[in-house]
């Protein structure tokens, strides 16, 4: 039967340092709070006076390098992003025109939060199992800085941006995607939203006013439901496949936070060696952060190896993903 394996993977960093220590002269906080809550001690920002796509742009061009892609062979480009160029045209676009792909490729963005990457890798070997295309980019690209308020000591600790690509083809091999389990919960809304800026609350200057062009989070609530969703739906996808502690070789999260991240593999009784973590370095990077998590540690990873990827975002939108390494 067809599939769909990963052939390339590549990630962008802002070369801009945010660290705890310059955190705590912009806001009332310090290294040891930031630390034992959520585990970051620094991220990466964008600086630029540009928006995610240049990020994207820098990731894609050096996967097509990387793999020695012929950019007219691409035929679709998904952009995850919670941190689109402009509520239209899409950032997808933006990026297929910066690396010069558009001749014979289509784009699109996924607005699925945090758990973006996950979403658009399985659309991606969709069309791939299908048949409909041969090659697929899934870039995601988050400029979270330019959501983030600098004056919330509660969440400007968490974010940084990033960008990472994979390249999605098709095999025969009993290697890549396997299976996925997805939901969503728009209960959720009022727990983790940007409330302003599209239609259903205009931007104004009362919307301004009230610093409601930012994230918006409930700490305990997401918290809660990030970890609950996240083991259950790893748990679901491991349960389906016949897959045990023992007989993966790694548990990649989403890295929202270190105690999310502890707390749901110490639940699973997964060994912490087998749990991929860079939060430390890279805080939250939405949507990039399990492909961004993955090249950075792709040294590890062997072909055949099989993994669990899981993630939580806003909406709520969650699930797992099986996937066996092809690279």
């Amino acid at each position: 039967m067809l599939n769909a394996k990963i052939t390339g993977i590549a990630s962008y960093l802002p070369d801009d340092v945010l660290d705890n220590e310059m955190l705590s002269q912009m806001v009332d906080t310090n290294d040891e709070w930031i630390t034992t809550r959520v585990g970051v001690k620094e991220r990466r920002i964008l600086k630029k006076p540009v928006g995610s796509s240049y990020m994207g742009i820098q990731a894609v061009n050096k996967l097509l390098e990387e793999t020695g892609t012929d950019r007219n062979d691409i035929d679709l480009l998904i952009c995850p992003t919670s941190n689109p160029d402009y509520r239209f045209p899409s950032t997808a676009s933006v990026i297929a025109h910066g690396v010069g792909i558009e001749k014979n490729c289509y784009a699109y963005d996924i607005q699925a939060a945090c758990a973006g990457f996950l979403i658009g890798l399985y659309d991606a070997t969709a069309y791939i199992r299908s048949g409909i295309y041969k090659k697929v980019i899934v870039v995601s690209a988050e400029k979270m800085s330019s959501m983030t308020n600098y004056k919330d000591r509660a969440t400007c600790p968490l974010f940084g941006d990033a960008a990472a690509a994979v390249l999605v083809e098709p095999t025969e091999e009993n290697i890549g995607v396997m299976d996925g389990i997805f939901h969503v919960d728009g209960s959720g809304l009022e727990h983790l939203v940007y409330k302003a800026g599209g239609s259903a609350l205009p931007t104004s200057h009362e919307t301004v006013d009230a610093d409601f062009h930012y994230v918006y989070q409930e700490g305990r609530a997401v918290y809660r439901h990030a970890v609950i969703d996240m083991l259950t739906s790893s748990q679901d996808i491991m349960k389906r496949n016949g897959l045990t502690n023992d007989s993966i070789q790694w548990f990649v999260p989403h890295q929202a936070n270190l105690r999310i991240i502890e707390a749901v593999g110490d639940r699973l009784g997964i060994d912490e060696k087998k749990v991929l973590v860079n939060i430390q370095q890279r805080g939250n990077t939405s949507a990039a952060s399990i492909p961004l998590c993955l090249d950075e540690n792709k040294h590890l990873l062997k072909k055949g190896d099989k993994m669990v990827l899981t993630a939580f975002g806003a909406g709520f939108t969650w699930g797992a993903l099986y996937l066996i390494w092809s690279l």
